[in-house]
């Protein structure tokens, strides 16, 4: 028995040593900053971003000001599927990981049997008993082959959790983003209804116009045409309004409430999402789930290397077990019925046609791709955040020169209506005034919903999202 405790002994102590190599984080295929360089007229937006909180430390609740779409992101996050399938996954590989730990340990099971039997030719039968409680082919961890599994398995689990933060900040914009489209094509909706109406009114004027022999039959059917073409415009963005509803239920995976609240519009949407910095290039290292669950998964495979390594050594496993054994069940815990077994075994890898060997190289070229995957996953995200960067230093001017343009438009229509009724224009100078208005309007709208989706897609990129914080959580 004392042998028996120090061979455990040495087990305990030898089982914390592991063949995993160092593990060293890739450097950064990036540049120390981003490349996105505003323009002189545009660097009051970059200081005012610059002075607000990262990303990843904005609440979603805190970025999302509108109380419908902070509706809407509470129903995707408790109903869409892919949500459910990814937080069913990390579940999976927590209980894996609960396997790969447990394997280290000993298995001890209590086992009883009670046999009886009778032998041909013989008049009496034979009757035995047996109760033991003991391990079985229990691995000393020697060369940390499972301590290496156990950390393979806790690295993969890590990074399967990264990978449902990132469906979830991936489907929050999704969803502020249909609902933007939403707002958009409303809006674009409203506009081809009021075009529709002017155009329809200065259809009945150049008819009654050409009653008076004012205007030409040619000028009707300009104006006839243009009606037309308004009301196709109508059915196109009624039609993508309903289309975007549809998609909205299906992001959300439920169907839209009726007491949603109420939001506002497009053109206000501009108040309703938070300012935030975007830190430097390193801050993502640890702020994007996507580079987390890279690495993760690298340190995985790192892990395995040293479990492949393990292999080449000796493997010893314990065999024992303690209990007692009779003929006769009543005299079975009674003096002198007490056994006992202990078996040590070992398995040493002699020749194996080079299995252990490539099953080495294979663990080696797995951690080689995984860096490389890193690498292109930092590289990504340095391209996602430059890009949104260069968006939301541009944006901001190209909306208010948009805003310039609706106005001009405005005044020169009302300016050419007023002519053409006193007679002083041709119909074509309205009809151009009349395109040109609609034209700005609609840039405005594309505009207005391409600044904010970028708003939405660099707090995504910068890894923003991942948790509400503890001030919004008590709200």
């Amino acid at each position: 028995m004392k042998r028996t405790l120090i061979v455990l002994l040495c087990a305990g102590v030898l089982g914390a040593c592991t063949l995993d190599p160092t593990y060293q984080r890739p450097a950064a295929p990036v540049d120390s900053a981003w490349s996105a360089t505003p323009a002189p007229a545009q660097q009051k937006t970059a200081q005012t971003a610059a002075a607000a909180p990262l990303a990843a430390d904005v609440g979603w609740r805190e970025f999302f000001k509108d109380p419908r779409l902070q509706k809407l992101i509470e129903l995707a996050l408790a109903n869409n599927r892919d949500m459910r399938v990814a937080a069913l996954n990390v579940a999976e590989y927590e209980a894996q990981y609960r396997i790969a730990r447990a394997n280290i340990g000993p298995t001890i099971n209590a086992s009883g049997s009670v046999t009886r039997e009778r032998v041909e030719g013989s008049t009496s039968a034979y009757s035995s008993s047996s109760a033991s409680v003991g391990l079985t082919s229990w691995e000393l961890d020697f060369f940390g082959r499972l301590r290496s599994l156990k950390r393979q398995a806790l690295e993969q689990y890590l990074s399967t959790d990264a990978a449902r933060t990132s469906t979830q900040i991936s489907l929050i914009a999704a969803v502020a983003t249909d609902y933007l489209q939403l707002l958009s094509d409303d809006a674009s909706l409203r506009i081809a209804q009021n075009t529709v109406d002017a155009d329809q009114h200065t259809y009945d004027l150049t008819v009654s116009m050409m009653k008076m022999g004012s205007s030409s039959l040619q000028d009707v059917r300009q104006a006839e045409n243009s009606l037309a073409s308004a009301r196709s415009s109508l059915a196109s963005y009624s039609r993508a309004v309903a289309q975007d509803r549809n998609n909205l239920v299906a992001e959300i995976g439920a169907p839209l409430p009726d007491d949603l609240p109420q939001g506002p519009s497009l053109m206000e949407s501009e108040d309703t999402l938070a300012d935030i910095g975007e830190g430097v290039p390193s801050d993502l290292l640890a702020r994007r789930p996507d580079i987390v669950e890279a690495e993760h998964t690298l340190m995985a495979a790192n892990a395995n290397i040293g479990a492949a390594r393990a292999a080449f050594f000796p493997k010893i496993e314990l065999t024992a077990s303690a209990g007692s054994t009779s003929g006769s069940l009543s005299k079975l815990f009674k003096a002198g019925t007490g056994a006992w077994t202990f078996a040590p075994s070992i398995s040493v890898p002699i020749f194996d046609f080079g299995y252990n060997r490539a099953s080495l190289d294979v663990a080696k070229i797995e951690k080689d791709i995984d860096v490389a995957n890193y690498e292109k996953a930092i590289q990504t995200a340095f391209k996602e955040v430059s890009n949104a960067l260069a968006g939301r230093t541009t944006y901001v001017s190209q909306v208010a020169a948009d805003r310039d343009y609706v106005n001009s438009a405005q005044q020169y229509y009302d300016l050419a209506q007023a002519r053409y009724r006193s007679g002083a224009d041709s119909f074509l100078t309205l009809l151009d005034a009349q395109r040109t208005l609609y034209t700005a309007q609609q840039q405005l709208v594309t505009d207005m919903l391409a600044k904010q989706s970028n708003l939405i897609t660099l707090y995504k990129v910068l890894g923003g999202g991942w948790a509400e914080t503890i001030a919004v959580a008590q709200r």
